[in-house]
């Protein structure tokens, strides 16, 4: 804690947490549908009046989880990255993957709630693009390294982007110079792949098939670095 906040903020501070910690138990109990600034001050003993000046609307309260959940996340996948950093590009890669699955399982409402089915009548603001952001700019990071260190394979028969889909990919290449296009293009069809799976787990999709999912997941991961040319 910042030694250098006033009493008052320190307050604010903490029962803003206090805040959050009982939405994230409702959102667990009753989905984030109904998600209540009420219900969540009767939990607290506020009147609803005083939890109104931390979070004017349930929008303004499920904009924060939504950005400390894609923090999380995102701080999750970085950590697994940096303790793999003298390793090579594939084994980071693969340590991201698995981290981004452990941190959902162990989370499953927050990851419903920036990876499930939208909330009625919520539009997430510009606030939250950045989080949103950490995950997939850090695997483009991975992605150039190894373009950069010359253990990219090159993806001969795969084809190029064209047309929209092309000028789609052009807004990675900002994030990811001198990679090419038609990889660029695969870690997209990837990233969407690794949530998807995820998602198909947590959700009750691979009942009967895939389940548990480890070795399916472990595979995947696999296959999914070898097709981007992480090898």
């Amino acid at each position: 804690m910042n030694a250098g906040r006033t009493a008052r903020e320190r307050a604010r501070a903490e029962l803003t947490d206090e805040i959050k910690v009982a939405a994230r138990r409702q959102l667990a109990i009753e989905g984030a549908e109904r998600l209540s600034l009420r219900a969540i001050s009767r939990e607290l003993g506020m009147v609803s009046s005083a939890l109104y000046r931390y979070f004017p609307s349930r929008d303004d309260l499920l904009t924060a989880l939504i950005i400390d959940a894609y923090d999380a996340l995102g701080a999750a996948a970085e950590s697994a990255a940096a303790a793999k950093d003298d390793a090579h590009p594939a084994d980071i890669w693969l340590a991201v993957c698995r981290a981004v699955r452990e941190w959902a399982r162990a989370h499953p409402h927050e990851y419903a709630l920036i990876y499930g089915s939208p909330v009625t009548g919520y539009k997430a603001p510009q606030t939250t693009v950045q989080p949103a952001s950490r995950v997939p700019i850090l695997m483009l990071g991975i992605v150039s390294r190894a373009q950069a260190e010359g253990s990219l394979a090159s993806l001969d028969n795969a084809p190029e982007p064209t047309g929209r889909l092309a000028e789609q990919v052009d807004v990675l290449a900002e994030l990811a110079p001198g990679v090419p296009r038609k990889v660029l293009l695969r870690v997209a069809i990837v990233w969407t792949q690794l949530f998807g799976m995820i998602s198909f787990e947590l959700f009750g999709q691979l009942v009967g098939t895939m389940d548990p999912a480890d070795d399916f997941f472990a595979e995947a991961s696999q296959q999914m670095a070898a097709y981007i040319g992480l090898r």
